[in-house]
C-alpha cells in the first residue's frame, strides 16, 4: 500500500457513494448479535432482494468507474506500465482478502484449541489453517472483477463492451437455466462446479452454495463493466471548468435513463431470472446497476450541482481510502471476537451492556453504528491529512 492525493476535478459524488458503501457493508458486517437484526440488515436468504443486497454491488459498480478513471492516464492502451499495475492491484487485493480469512481462523483457533494438544500443537493449528481455509470471498471477488475488466479495457475496443456484457449476461444465463442454477442446494451447477475445483473445505457453507464462487464471478465481471461504461459516459470527454456544470446536467439526464432502463429491466427479468445476490443473478445485476446509477445521478445533483455537501463528509472519509476501512474494520471486528476482557470478548462485554439498556435488536443495532463511528474516528484523521492509501 501506498499513500498518494486523488486526482483533482473528481465527481465528490463518487467519493460519497464509495464511502456509503463501504460505511454500508461495515454496518451489515458487525452486528451485536447475529440472533437479533432488523430485516433490513439481513441478506435475502436465497432469492429475492433487500437493502443489505445493495451495499456489495453498488461498491462494485463504483470500482467499475474508478476504473475507467485510473487507465485513462495509460490511453486504454495495454502497455508494460499499465500491465504491471493490473498484475500487482490484482494480486494484492486477492492476497489480502486470503489474509483476512486466514487472520481469522488464526485467531479463532487460537483462542478455543483442542484438548490437549499442547502449546506447540495449539500454535500449529492456529497458523496452518490452509487445509480448510476459505479461498474466495470479497475481497477476492473484488480482485477478480477488477482484473478482468481492467484487461479488457486494456485490450477491447470501448464501443465493444457493451456487447460483451450482453455476452456475459446472456451465457450466464443460460448456464443457470440448464444446470439448475437456481437450486439452493448442491444439486445447483454453481455447486457441482465450486465442490469441484475448490473442494468443499475450501468453499462457504451455506447448502453447497459459495456466494463469492467460481461461475458467478461470470455475472461480476459485467457488473464491473457497467460500472466502467457509466464511468465512459460521464468523464469520457475532458471539459474545461466552465463547460463542465453544463455538461454535468445533460450527463445527469443521461445516467437518470440509464439507471431507469436497467432497473426495470432488470424487475422484468426477474420473472424468468430470480433476483438473488448469492448467485449474482443477471436480474440482480441490472437492478443494482440500474440503482446504483440513479443515485449517482441525485448525489451528484447534490453535491456536485447544488453543493449541499456538509452531510456528506461523514462519508467522505470513508470513500477516500475504502478497502483500507474495509479491511482495518474485519481485523477488529475479528479482534473484538478474540480478546477477552475477564470471562468475555471485547464484542460480548459492549454488546452485553447494550443489551442491558436497550432491547435485543436495538442493542445490536447500536453496536453496529458505533463500530462503524470508531472506523470513522481512524478514517477522518487520514481525510483531514490528505492521506489516501491506495491498494
Amino acid at each position: 500500500m501506498n499513500a498518494s492525493a486523488p486526482t483533482n476535478k473528481r465527481l465528490l459524488a463518487l467519493d460519497v457513494l464509495r464511502g456509503i458503501t463501504i460505511a454500508g457493508m461495515i454496518l451489515v458486517n458487525t452486528p451485536g448479535s447475529w440472533e437479533h437484526i432488523y430485516a433490513p440488515l439481513k441478506h435475502a436468504v436465497w432469492l429475492g432482494l433487500t437493502p443489505t443486497d445493495l451495499v456489495f454491488p453498488f461498491f462494485m459498480f463504483i470500482m467499475g468507474i474508478s476504473t475507467y478513471i485510473s487507465l485513462k492516464k495509460y490511453h486504454f492502451l495495454l502497455s508494460y506500465a499499465a500491465g504491471i499495475k493490473l498484475l500487482r492491484r490484482t494480486a494484492v487485493i486477492f492476497a489480502i482478502g486470503l489474509g483476512l480469512t486466514w487472520f481469522s481462523e488464526f485467531c479463532y483457533y487460537w483462542t478455543a484449541p483442542t484438548a490437549g494438544i499442547g502449546l506447540v500443537g495449539q500454535l500449529w493449528e492456529s497458523v496452518w489453517s490452509i487445509p480448510h481455509m476459505r479461498l474466495l470471498g470479497v475481497m477476492q471477488r473484488l480482485a477478480l472483477a477488477y482484473g478482468a475488466t481492467a484487461l479488457i479495457a486494456l485490450t477491447v475496443r470501448h464501443r465493444y463492451i457493451p456487447y460483451l456484457i450482453v455476452a456475459l449476461l446472456v451465457g450466464y444465463l443460460l448456464i443457470l437455466t440448464t444446470g439448475n442454477g437456481y437450486a439452493y442446494n448442491e444439486t445447483n451447477i454453481l455447486s457441482v462446479v465450486d465442490r469441484a475445483i475448490l473442494t468443499p473445505a475450501h468453499m462457504y457453507k451455506d447448502n453447497g452454495i459459495d456466494p463469492e464462487g467460481l461461475l458467478s464471478t461470470i455475472p461480476a465481471i459485467a457488473h464491473v463493466l457497467l460500472g466502467f461504461c457509466v464511468g465512459r459516459m460521464l468523464l469520457g470527454n475532458p471539459r474545461k471548468d466552465e463547460e463542465r456544470t453544463s455538461a454535468l446536467r445533460s450527463q445527469l439526464i443521461d445516467l437518470f435513463i440509464v439507471g431507469t432502463v436497467l432497473t426495470f429491466g432488470g424487475f422484468l427479468l426477474n420473472y424468468g431470472d430470480p433476483i438473488s445476490k448469492k448467485i449474482w443473478s443477471p436480474s440482480f445485476v441490472l437492478v443494482t446497476c440500474g440503482m446504483a446509477s440513479s443515485f449517482l445521478a441525485l448525489l451528484i445533483w447534490l453535491i456536485d450541482l447544488k453543493a449541499y455537501r456538509r452531510w456528506s463528509r461523514f462519508f467522505e472519509s470513508f470513500g477516500v481510502n475504502p478497502l483500507f476501512l474495509y479491511v482495518l474494520a474485519g481485523v477488529l471486528a475479528t479482534l473484538f471476537d478474540c480478546i477477552s476482557i475477564g470471562n468475555r470478548t471485547i464484542h460480548g462485554w459492549a454488546y452485553g451492556w447494550l443489551s442491558s439498556l436497550l432491547p435485543d435488536t436495538f442493542a445490536s443495532l447500536v453496536y453496529a453504528l458505533l463500530f462503524v463511528i470508531l472506523c470513522w474516528c481512524i478514517g477522518y484523521p487520514l481525510y483531514r491529512k490528505k492521506i489516501y492509501i491506495k491498494i
